[in-house]
C-alpha cells in the first residue's frame, strides 16, 4: 500500500450546510476544522508507507480520526461508525454526506505503521508545531510535570499462573503453526491440562500441591523448549513470539541441576536460592513482555508509567486565562523507571521541541542536587521539594551538616562550638562523590552539646559533604524552600493533578489499550493530543473544563446575590 499526498480536502457545501444547521453552537470537531485548518497533512506520514502499491486512505485523515476517538474515549469500531454517521466528524474530515468511511481495522493498521516507522509521537508533534505557529506555545514559559501509573492490557498473574499461562500460550501458538509436529511431541493429557486458561480458580489450594504443579510446569516447559530446538524440528519454530516468551520466562523462573548420576532436575527459582531477576527485568505476562511490576505509595501495578508536562498560566486579575494550559511533552516508560531518572530526558525532549521552560515545577520525585544544577546550566529553574535533610540531627533538631562552616580552600570544617575537623577524606558513597569530614574524639567527648551533635561512642562527629558546587546548591535550595515566596511559586504545581485526572478519566490512559511499550507510547501521545484539543475548544468557547454540579438551592443563591 502506498500514499499519494493530497491537500486537506475542502468541506463539501452540503456537508457544511447540514453540519452548521445541526450544530448551531458548533462542536469540538467543527471548531477544530474552523480554527486549526489543515494542521495534519499526508506528507508527514509518507515514510510509513511504500512508494508503490494501491493508494490507501489519507493518513492525515486517519490521524485526525484517531485523535477524535480519544477525545471521546471511543473504540476503533465506534470511531469508524462515527465517521460514517456523524455529520460534525464528516465536516472536520472534509467528507461528503454519502461517504461510506472505512472498516475499523484500518485504524489498527495505521497505528502499526506508525510504530514500525518509530512515529509514535508524530501526531502530537504536528499539533505542537501548529500551536507554536499560533503563538499558543513557546520556550521560556512556566511548566509543570507529573506522572501516573498505567495498567498493562493484560491480566495480573502470580508466579504459578505466569508459568502455566506462558506454557499454554506457547502450545497454542505451536498448535496453530505446526499441529502435525506438535502431535509428535505431546500426549493427549497436555491438551486436558493446558487447553483452558490458567487462573487461580482452577489451581490447587494446598501449598504443597502448588509447588508440585510449579515443578511440573517447569519440566513440561523444558521438554517443549528442548523439542523446539532439537535437530529435526523446523528451525522457524524458535522464532514464534510465544516460544521466545516461554524461553525468557523459563530462564527467569527455573533452572536445571545435574545430579550425581548425570540426570537433570528442574528446580523453581526462589528469592533465597538462585534468586529471581530484579523488577526492572522480570517479565509479568507472556502477552506483554515489556510490562513490569512496580509499587508507588502503596499502589502496586503491572504495566507502565506516563509522564505529562504542561504549561501553567496564572489567572489574570479578572479571573480569565491569558492562554490555555497545554500539554507540551508526554513520555512513557516501564513501571519500574523512577521519576528522577526522567527529569533530564524530559528537558531534552522539551529542548528538541524548542519548548524548554523557564521554570519547571515538579514534585519531590523529579528532583535531586545534580538535576538542580544540570537544569540551571541549561537555563531552567527546577522548583521541587526533593532536597530535604533526612539525617538524625535534622529529625531531632540537632546540628545538621548545614550548621558547620566549611572552608573548602583549606579542606576544613568548623562545628558550631568552634572546633575544627581533623580529617578530610574525598571518596564515594553509594555511587556518588562525597567528602567525609571527621572531628577529634577528644573535642567531642567533653562537648556540652554532644547530644545535639552525635550519639556515636568511641569516635567524634562525622559529616558527609557533597562536592562544593552541589553542597552549596543544596543548602541554598533548602533555605529557599522555607520562604513564603517559594511556597507561592510552588503552589501552581497542584493544578497538574487535574491533568492526570483528565488523562485517566476522559481519554482512558489508566489502562493501556494496546500491548507493548511502543504502542502504549503511541496511545499516550495521542491522548495528549486529544487533551490539547479539548482544552483549546474550552478556551475558544469560554466553557470551564471542570465538571461541577450546581443544585437548585445554589442557583437560587446566585440569583438572589445578583
Amino acid at each position: 500500500m502506498s500514499v499519494q499526498p493530497k491537500p486537506w480536502p475542502e468541506v463539501p457545501a452540503e456537508t457544511a450546510r447540514i453540519a452548521k444547521a445541526a450544530f448551531r453552537k458548533g462542536s469540538l470537531p467543527i471548531r477544530i476544522r474552523d480554527m486549526l485548518g489543515n494542521w495534519c497533512e499526508d506528507e508527514s506520514f509518507a515514510s510509513a508507507y511504500g512508494r508503490r502499491g494501491r493508494p490507501g486512505i489519507s493518513p492525515a485523515q486517519l490521524a485526525v480520526v484517531t485523535v477524535l476517538a480519544f477525545t471521546e474515549n471511543l473504540t476503533d469500531r465506534q470511531a469508524a461508525d462515527a465517521v460514517r454517521a456523524r455529520v460534525d466528524w464528516k465536516y472536520c474530515l472534509g467528507l461528503a454526506l454519502d461517504d461510506e468511511g472505512f472498516d475499523f481495522s484500518v485504524l489498527s493498521e495505521f497505528r502499526t505503521r506508525l510504530v514500525a516507522d518509530r512515529m509514535e509521537a508524530r501526531i502530537f508533534e504536528l499539533l505542537l508545531q501548529k500551536l507554536k505557529d499560533e503563538g499558543l506555545l513557546g520556550a521560556g514559559e512556566r511548566q509543570r510535570t507529573d506522572s501516573t501509573h498505567v495498567l498493562a492490557a493484560v491480566r495480573s498473574l502470580n508466579r504459578l499462573e505466569l508459568a502455566g499461562e506462558a506454557l499454554r500460550a506457547a502450545l497454542e501458538a505451536l498448535a496453530a503453526a505446526a499441529p502435525d509436529w506438535l502431535a509428535t511431541v505431546i500426549d493427549p493429557s497436555w491438551a486436558e491440562r493446558y487447553g483452558a486458561r490458567i487462573d487461580t480458580l482452577h489451581l490447587p489450594s494446598s501449598e504443597t500441591k502448588k509447588r508440585e504443579l510449579a515443578v511440573s510446569y517447569g519440566r513440561n516447559g523444558h521438554l517443549l523448549l528442548d523439542a523446539v530446538t532439537a535437530p529435526g524440528a523446523p528451525s522457524w519454530l524458535t522464532e514464534l513470539p510465544a516460544v521466545q516468551a516461554l524461553r525468557r520466562i523459563w530462564v527467569q523462573q527455573y533452572y536445571r541441576s545435574i545430579d550425581g548420576r548425570g540426570g537433570q532436575e528442574v528446580i523453581r527459582r526462589e528469592p533465597q536460592d538462585k534468586g529471581l531477576p530484579p523488577g526492572r527485568a522480570r517479565i509479568v505476562s507472556p502477552y506483554d513482555l515489556e510490562a513490569r511490576y512496580s509499587e508507588k505509595r502503596g499502589t502496586g501495578w503491572d504495566g507502565y508509567k506516563a509522564h505529562f508536562s504542561e504549561t501553567c498560566h496564572e489567572p489574570q486579575a479578572d479571573g480569565t486565562q491569558p492562554a490555555p494550559n497545554l500539554i507540551s511533552m508526554v513520555a512513557t516508560t516501564t513501571a519500574t523507571v523512577p521519576d528522577v531518572a526522567m527529569t533530564e530526558s524530559i528537558h531534552n525532549q522539551l529542548d528538541e521541541y524548542d519548548l524548554a521552560p523557564g521554570e519547571h515545577v515538579v514534585d519531590a520525585g523529579y528532583t535531586s542536587a545534580e538535576l538542580l544544577l544540570a537544569a540551571r546550566a541549561r537555563g531552567i529553574t527546577l522548583i521541587g521539594p526533593g532536597l530535604a535533610d533526612t539525617s538524625v540531627q535534622a529529625r531531632t533538631g540537632g546540628y545538621t551538616a548545614g550548621a558547620f562552616d566549611i572552608d573548602w580552600q583549606n579542606e576544613q570544617a568548623t562545628c558550631p562550638q568552634g572546633k575544627t575537623s581533623t580529617s578530610w577524606s574525598p571518596g564515594t558513597q553509594r555511587g556518588t562523590q562525597a567528602i567525609v569530614v571527621r572531628f577529634a574524639v577528644a573535642d567531642c567527648r567533653d562537648c556540652p552539646v554532644r547530644d545535639r551533635c552525635t550519639t556515636a561512642k568511641g569516635r567524634g562527629r562525622q559529616i558527609s559533604l557533597r562536592p562544593r558546587e552541589i553542597h552549596e546548591a543544596v543548602q541554598a535550595a533548602r533555605a529557599e524552600q522555607t520562604t513564603e515566596e517559594w511556597a507561592r511559586r510552588y503552589r501552581i504545581r497542584s493544578g497538574v493533578e487535574s491533568t492526570m485526572r483528565q488523562a485517566t478519566h476522559v481519554t482512558g490512559v489508566r489502562r493501556a489499550r494496546y500491548k507493548g511499550l511502543a504502542k502504549t507510547r503511541l496511545e499516550h501521545a495521542t491522548a495528549a493530543t486529544a487533551i490539547n484539543l479539548i482544552r483549546l475548544d474550552a478556551w475558544w468557547t469560554g466553557h470551564p473544563l471542570d465538571r461541577t454540579r450546581t443544585t437548585h438551592l445554589q442557583r437560587l443563591h446566585f440569583t438572589l446575590a445578583a
